[in-house]
C-alpha cells in the first residue's frame, strides 16, 4: 500500500467483502436464477403501480420521515410508528444499528453460520466479532451466552437464519434475552419471519415492546419482491429510534419505494399467495432431493440448503459447476462455513422441477 495515499482506518482492510448471490451464466444464457432468495411470484402489481405512479415526480425530494410507510407498517401490525425507523433494506438499518451502538473495544455476538452482513458491520465500526458455534445448524442460545463478556454491546440473531432456513422458538429467543445485561441490545433479524408456519415462532415484536434492549429488523426484498428498490425497517425501543434518526441519511429512502412499500405491505392476498407457493413447493423440493440422496436441512424459510458428499467430484463445486452449465444458478456458501453445501431459492414450479432434474443428471453421472 502506497504510505502516502489515503489510508483507512485500521482494521477495514481486514473485512471480507459481501458478494451477493450471482446472476448471470457463462455464454450469455438467460439463466435460472435461484441464488438470491427472490420470491418467484414477482411483486405487488399494486405495488409496481405505486412505484410507476412516482415517475413524474422524480425532481421531488422524498419525505425524510418516511411517514405513509411508517404509518402504513403501524397499521398492518399494530404497532407505534414513532418507534419505526425505514432504511434502504434491512442491510442499512443493521449498519445504522452498529454505527450507533459499537465501537473500539467493544464485542458483538453472532453466530456461526450468520448472514454475513454482522461481521462487516461490526468489523466497520472496529469492534470486536465473536463467533457463538451453533446446534445442528441452529442457533445455540447458551453457546451465546456462554460469550457474554462485559464488552458484549450486541448480539445478532437472524431467526429464521440464513441460509440455513433453521429456526428457535420464542421461548429460546426470550431466554436470551433474559440472560443478557441490559447494556446488550439483542437484534432481531426477521428477514423471512412471513414464510413460517410454526406455532412456537413469533419475529419479536412483543419483546421490543416490552423491552427497552431488543430491536427487530425486516425487509421488503423477500416475500414482498421489492428486493431492487432497497427497502428496510427496524423496530425499536423509542431511545434506539432517537438515535438512529439522528445518524441516518435524510433521505435515505426513495420516494419510488416508499409508494410501492405502501401498497405491498396493504396488498395481503399477494403476500397469501407467495406462502402458499413457498408451502406447496418447499417441501416438493426437498422430497425430490431427498429421493436422489441428498441431505437437506429441514428450512422454514423459501430456500433449502442442501449438502453434498465431501468427495470433490461429487461435492457441491461439482454440482455448481454442473448446474451452471444447464443455466441453473444457486448459491455456494463457502463463506458461511458450509463448504460442501448449496443454498438453493424456491422458485416456480418449471424452475424447482429443472433443479430437481438437473441435480438427478449430476448424480447419475458421478454414480456412473
Amino acid at each position: 500500500m502506497n504510505a502516502r495515499a489515503p489510508q483507512p482506518r485500521p482494521g477495514i482492510l481486514d473485512i471480507q467483502a459481501y458478494v451477493p448471490g450471482e446472476s448471470t451464466v457463462p455464454g450469455g444464457m438467460t439463466p435460472i436464477k435461484l441464488s438470491s432468495n427472490e420470491t418467484p411470484i414477482g411483486a405487488s402489481p399494486k405495488a409496481i403501480a405505486a412505484f410507476q405512479a412516482e415517475a413524474g415526480h422524480l425532481e421531488r425530494y422524498p419525505d425524510g420521515a418516511s411517514t405513509k410507510l411508517r404509518q402504513a407498517l403501524a397499521r398492518v401490525y399494530g404497532l407505534n410508528a414513532d418507534r419505526i425507523v425505514c432504511g434502504a433494506g434491512s442491510d442499512e438499518v443493521l449498519n445504522l444499528v452498529a454505527q450507533a451502538y459499537l465501537g473500539p473495544g467493544d464485542e458483538a455476538i453472532y453466530t456461526a453460520h450468520g448472514f454475513l452482513v454482522y461481521p462487516i458491520a461490526i468489523q466497520a465500526r472496529g469492534a470486536t466479532p465473536v463467533v457463538a458455534p451453533e446446534k445442528d445448524l441452529r442457533t445455540d442460545v447458551d453457546a451465546i451466552l456462554a460469550r457474554v463478556t462485559p464488552r458484549t454491546k450486541m448480539v445478532f440473531i437472524a431467526n429464521p437464519n440464513n441460509p440455513t432456513g433453521t429456526y428457535i422458538p420464542f421461548d429460546e429467543v426470550r431466554r436470551l434475552h433474559a440472560g443478557l445485561p441490559a447494556h446488550t441490545l439483542l437484534v432481531l433479524d426477521a428477514a423471512y419471519c412471513e414464510y413460517v408456519r410454526r406455532n412456537d415462532y413469533e419475529a419479536g415484536l412483543e419483546l421490543v415492546a416490552t423491552t427497552q434492549n431488543t430491536v427487530m429488523t425486516r425487509t421488503f426484498s423477500k416475500i414482498h419482491g421489492l428486493a431492487a428498490l432497497r427497502l428496510g425497517w427496524i423496530y425499536a425501543p423509542e431511545a434506539v429510534a432517537d438515535v438512529l434518526n439522528r445518524i441516518r441519511g435524510p433521505f435515505n429512502v426513495s420516494a419510488p419505494a416508499i409508494a410501492a412499500g405502501i401498497a405491498a405491505i396493504e396488498d395481503r392476498g399477494h403476500q397469501e399467495a407467495a406462502i402458499a407457493h413457498n408451502e406447496r413447493w418447499l417441501p416438493w423440493l426437498q422430497g425430490e432431493l431427498e429421493q436422489l440422496g441428498l441431505k437437506v436441512t429441514p428450512s422454514v424459510g423459501n430456500f433449502l440448503l442442501v449438502h453434498f458428499p465431501a468427495d470433490p467430484a461429487k461435492g457441491a463445486a461439482s454440482a455448481d459447476a454442473f448446474l451452471k452449465s444447464r443455466a441453473i444458478i444457486v448459491r455456494r456458501v463457502a463463506g458461511y462455513g458450509l463448504p460442501n453445501a448449496l443454498r438453493i431459492t424456491i422458485g416456480t414450479e418449471a424452475d424447482n422441477r429443472a433443479v430437481a432434474a438437473a441435480l438427478g443428471e449430476f448424480l447419475k453421472a458421478k454414480a456412473a
